[in-house]
C-alpha cells in the first residue's frame, strides 16, 4: 500500500478529502483533512435527478484544489468515491468524464449498500463500542449498519436525505408528509431491525456531528472532541425540537448553529430525531469517522477481512510509531506495571479496566520526551488527550492522560482533576493509579528493565530485586503512598 494515500468522498452536500500517512504495517496518521460544501445535488430532485451546471462547477473547483493539496503532500494513491448525488443522476457521466479528462481523477460511483458497508468498516474498527446501530445521514440517502460484537451483521441504504426532504417536503412546510415518508422507508426493514434490538445509536456524518457540537457547546463538557462523544437522548430532545421548529436563520444562530449548516440542519435534525423516536433510542455515540475512513481501511486491511488484528489499537500504535523511544522499554514498562497492579489488588480491588488503562499509560508515558525532556509528562498528557482518537471512550482517554500527567507526583488533590471530574473516577482511585505509575517509573530510573518480584504483607509492598539499585532506593523514600498502603520495602 502507498505510504501516503488520499481519499476523496463526493457527497450530496459536501466533497471531503482526507490524507493518511502510513507509520507501520497497520499504523497510520491523518496529515490533512479538507472539505467544501459544494452542494452538488442542489436542484436535482426538481429536475429529474440531473446535476445542474453551477453545482457541478463548484464541485469541479473543489476537486481541482484537492488534487493540488494531494500533490503537494506527495500522495502516491488517490481513491475517489461518489455517493447518492452522482449515483442518482442520469447525467453523471458528463461530470465524471470532465474530471477524468481535465484532472486525471477517476471517480468510482458506489451504490448505497457499498456506502453503508464503508461506514460499518470505519465505525467497527475505530469506535470503542461493540454493539450498536449506526446511521449516516447524507443529502440524498441515509445509510444503516447493525454491528454486533464489533462484527458487521447488516448494512443497507434508504433514500432519506436532507436535500431530498428539503426539496420534496420542507420547502412546502409538509413535516407530516416528511415523517410519513421516513416511516414508510424504515418499515421496509422492520424484520432486520427486530432481529437486532439495541437502544444505542452511533451517529455518523455531518448532521450528527453538528448536533453533538451544539450539545457540547451548550454544556460544561470538558473535552472538546466529537469522536466518541456520548449523550442521552432524553436530555437533548428539547434542543432537537427547537432546531426543527426554528423559523429563521436568526433563530438557528441563537441556538448556536454554524452558518454553513443553516441550509440542512433542520432537515438533518428532523431525520435524526424521527429515527431516534422510531427505534426508541436511549443513547447516542458520535462518530468522527465514516465513508472516507472506511475506504482507506478497506484498502489497508484488504488481506485481513477489513479488520484490525485482535487486541490491536491503532491510536496507540500510531503514537508509538512516531514517538517511541525504545520498543523493548515500552514492553517492559507495560509488563512491570501489570505486576504492580496484581500485587496491590488484594488491598484496593480495582476493576480490570484500570489495569488496562495503567498498562497503556505506562507504554505511552515517555512519548513527550521526543518533544522536550523537561515537562515531558505534560507534553504526553496533551498528546494522549488529543491523540487517542480511535478505539477509546472519552473516559478512557482522559483517564490515561491524567495517569501520565501525575506520574511524577502521586499526591493528587481534588483541584488537580477538577476540570475533567465528570469523566474521571474518584480522587481515591486516581491517587492509587498515579502511585502505581510513579512507582513503575522510579523502579526503572536506570533503564535496566529489572525483573522485580512483588508481594503484599501486612498492607506493605515488598519488592525484591536481583541487583543493587541505589538511585531507585533513594527515589522510593520520596514517593507519596496512597491510603491503606503502609510502606514500601525494596530488597536488593
Amino acid at each position: 500500500m502507498a505510504k501516503i494515500t488520499t481519499i476523496i468522498d463526493i457527497g450530496s452536500n459536501s466533497v471531503r478529502m482526507v490524507v493518511f500517512k502510513k507509520t507501520s504495517r497497520y499504523g497510520f496518521t491523518l496529515i490533512n483533512e479538507t472539505k467544501s460544501r459544494v452542494k452538488i445535488s442542489q436542484g436535482t430532485y426538481n429536475n429529474g435527478g440531473n446535476l445542474q451546471d453551477i453545482p457541478m462547477q463548484r464541485a469541479f473547483g473543489a476537486l481541482q484544489s484537492f488534487m493540488r493539496i494531494s500533490k503537494a503532500l506527495k500522495s502516491r494513491k488517490i481513491l475517489c468515491v461518489a455517493t447518492s448525488a452522482l449515483r442518482d443522476a442520469p447525467n453523471k457521466k458528463i461530470f465524471i468524464n470532465k474530471v477524468k479528462k481535465e484532472l486525471g481523477l477517476s471517480i468510482k460511483v458506489i451504490d448505497g449498500v457499498k456506502e453503508a458497508y464503508y461506514g460499518a468498516v470505519a465505525t467497527s474498527n475505530l469506535l470503542h463500542i461493540d454493539n450498536y446501530m449506526s446511521i449516516d445521514i447524507g443529502g440524498g440517502s441515509t445509510e444503516f449498519c447493525l454491528i454486533n460484537d464489533k462484527k458487521i451483521k447488516q448494512y443497507f441504504s434508504l433514500d432519506i436525505g436532507t436535500v431530498r426532504l428539503k426539496e420534496l417536503y420542507f420547502n412546502n412546510n409538509d413535516l407530516d408528509g416528511a415523517k410519513q415518508f421516513i416511516y414508510n422507508k424504515l418499515k421496509q426493514y422492520d424484520e432486520q431491525f427486530k432481529e437486532f434490538d439495541t437502544k444505542t445509536l452511533v451517529g455518523v456524518g455531518g448532521s450528527s456531528r453538528a448536533l453533538s457540537r451544539l450539545i457540547i457547546d451548550h454544556s460544561d463538557y470538558p473535552l472538546d472532541t466529537l469522536h466518541g462523544f456520548t449523550y442521552k437522548v432524553k436530555d437533548n430532545k428539547k434542543l432537537f425540537n427547537k432546531i426543527i421548529e426554528a423559523n429563521s436563520e436568526k433563530k438557528l444562530k441563537s441556538l448556536g448553529v454554524k452558518k454553513d449548516r443553516y441550509d440542512t440542519i433542520k432537515e438533518g435534525t428532523f431525520i435524526f430525531n424521527t429515527i431516534l423516536e422510531y427505534f426508541n433510542i436511549k443513547k447516542v455515540i458520535t462518530s468522527g469517522v465514516g465513508v472516507r475512513e472506511g475506504v482507506y481501511l478497506s484498502d489497508l486491511l484488504r488481506t485481513s477481512n477489513h479488520r484490525f488484528p485482535a487486541n490491536f489499537s491503532i491510536s496507540v500504535r500510531s503514537l508509538l510509531d512516531r514517538f517511541e523511544l525504545d520498543g523493548k522499554m515500552t514492553a517492559y514498562m507495560g509488563s512491570n506495571i501489570s505486576k504492580i497492579f496484581d500485587a496491590l489488588y488484594p488491598l484496593y480491588k480495582l476493576d480490570n479496566e484500570y489495569k488496562t488503562a495503567l498498562v497503556l499509560a505506562a507504554k505511552l508515558h515517555s512519548i513527550g520526551v521526543m518533544l522536550s525532556f523537561y515537562k515531558y509528562s505534560e507534553h504526553a498528557f496533551n498528546f494522549i488527550l488529543n491523540g487517542l482518537n480511535y478505539g477509546f471512550s472519552h473516559e478512557q482517554r482522559v483517564l490515561i492522560a491524567h495517569i501520565i500527567k501525575f506520574s511524577k507526583n502521586a499526591d493528587i488533590k481534588k483541584d488537580d482533576i477538577k476540570e475533567f471530574k465528570q469523566l474521571l473516577p474518584s480522587i481515591e482511585v486516581m491517587q492509587c493509579l498515579s502511585f502505581m505509575m510513579s512507582l513503575n517509573i522510579r523502579l526503572n530510573v536506570d533503564l535496566s528493565c529489572v525483573k522485580f518480584e512483588y508481594s503484599l504483607k501486612d498492607d506493605s509492598l515488598y519488592i525484591k530485586s536481583p541487583q543493587n539499585l541505589y538511585i531507585t532506593n533513594e527515589l522510593l523514600y520520596k514517593i507519596q503512598t496512597p491510603k491503606n498502603l503502609k510502606d514500601i520495602y525494596l530488597d536488593d
